[in-house]
């Protein structure tokens, strides 16, 4: 079951759900508005190695904005650090975005319970598209769950990404075992 209004403002107030900053004028019916955050980052490599440590390159984004190429995967970041305690947070690009040609994310848009952190973007365009810091970008949706949780996101030995941060994350697929 995906949370409503009321749900998701009650669970901010019993801590199930942390969301900062806060602004309740981004609360919808059944999600949260989410905005692009300051810093954007590309890869170094044009050919990454998932058995590698890709590096990137951070920048933060101008106040006249930046012009997202096609061809060009760039990693953002949301500017709203959230927590997730209770609840499966989905994060989903808003329609007026994709309307620009902009996904949001490749394939990472459900998060863990316990997931701690900003969010990482994975951001393609279609078209050239300019974007701005604090521009809304996404939606978190809150999927209720069955059962009791094992181990918590955050308790996990191997999470490779709970180091809290206001950048992009490049991916840490290296540190698997394969």
């Amino acid at each position: 079951m995906i949370l409503t209004d009321q749900q998701i403002l009650a669970e901010i107030e019993s801590g199930n759900i942390v969301i900062e900053p806060y602004d309740r004028s981004c609360l919808g019916t059944n999600s949260y508005d989410v905005h692009l955050g300051r810093y954007l980052a590309t890869y170094r490599d044009k050919v990454l190695d998932a058995r590698k440590h890709n590096e990137i390159d951070v920048f933060e984004i101008p106040e006249e904005g930046f012009v997202l190429q096609p061809g060009v995967l760039y990693l953002g970041v949301t500017e709203e650090y959230t927590e997730s305690h209770a609840h499966v947070p989905f994060l989903e690009g808003k329609s007026s975005v994709g309307r620009l040609g902009i996904d949001i994310h490749a394939t990472a848009g459900k998060g863990d319970i316990g997931f701690c952190n900003t969010w990482t973007l994975e951001i393609s365009v279609s078209m050239p598209v300019r974007v701005y810091y604090l521009m809304p970008v996404g939606q978190l949706i809150y999927f209720s769950v069955q059962g009791d949780v094992e181990t918590f996101y955050n308790r996990k030995p191997n999470a490779k990404y709970n180091e809290r941060t206001v950048k992009p994350v490049e991916s840490m697929m290296w540190k698997n075992k394969f």
